[in-house]
């Protein structure tokens, strides 16, 4: 979890623990750890001194390409008898990490809604590997509002590599991909509610223009107000009463009976 830089990882671990993290001086460093962590390396970065590393198969599906990294020089590993070394498998998703994922957005979500109140749900795909794609749901009550939350999202912590941000009512079921697809593309003219800007792109990936930097996409797909520009008449969604609904299902078995099948 990567929280902001005032926010301390331990006072979230506490959090998701209900209790505090006990914690330990290293031997040779003046920092805290753990003190039932499985291992501890202890060390120190020089902030001018880079190597090669890499290409290391990444969450994304692809070979990170390789690149200059920070060198950790190692002072002192501590650990318990018999360790357990904890690690994720990552590759093409879904993989270990990708529930790792989806966890952080539950967790986050109440935070962002402090910032964002018109946010109802948000999805992030295990295809979209995290920062490729956020499926936004909105409570809109004034015109432009699908655009302001986009660029809210962007502002955020590391939800600024958001690649691309489909926005949607609140009536839409972000978790169904199936509901998003159908109503994005039938709310949106394509010219009209996409829009494009430049900013910070995450390190790893590999079809930016630079580094770290490259363009990102928002798609505004809600319902569009006369106030936004939009003259014509929004058409009803087709819909089942739910009488219609009990009526049908009490009728499968017996039509099923009468056609064979099991």
């Amino acid at each position: 979890m990567a929280p902001p830089p005032d926010v301390e990882e331990f006072l979230i671990a506490g959090f998701l623990r209900q209790k505090p993290v006990e914690l330990v001086k290293c031997e040779t460093i003046d920092l805290e750890v753990p003190a039932d962590a499985e291992i501890i390396l202890e060390g120190y970065v020089n902030l001018d001194e880079l190597r090669m590393e890499g290409p290391f198969g990444d969450h994304t599906g692809f070979y990170s390409l390789d690149d200059l990294y920070p060198v950790f020089h190692v002072t002192c590993i501590t650990h318990r008898k018999d360790p357990i070394y904890a690690t994720t498998i990552v590759g093409k998703p879904p993989m270990e990490d990708g529930w790792m994922g989806k966890a952080v957005e539950r967790i986050f979500l109440p935070l962002m809604k402090l910032t964002i109140p018109e946010l109802v749900d948000i999805n992030l795909p295990l295809e979209g590997v995290f920062h490729n794609l956020m499926i936004v749901s909105i409570r809109k009550s004034y015109p432009g509002q699908a655009r302001k939350v986009m660029n809210a999202i962007w502002s955020l912590g590391q939800a600024m590599f958001t690649k691309c941000i489909l926005v949607v009512d609140e009536d839409v079921n972000v978790q169904d991909l199936g509901e998003v697809t159908l109503k994005v593309l039938n709310n949106i003219d394509p010219e009209r509610d996409i829009q494009f800007t430049l900013g910070p792109i995450d390190s790893l990936d590999h079809s930016s223009r630079l580094p770290n930097y490259g363009s990102k996409m928002g798609v505004d797909a809600t319902r569009k107000w006369s106030t936004e520009g939009f003259a014509r008449p929004w058409p009803d969604e087709i819909t089942m009463d739910a009488k219609t609904k009990s009526l049908v299902d009490s009728k499968w078995k017996a039509l099923a009976k009468e056609l064979g099948i099991e």
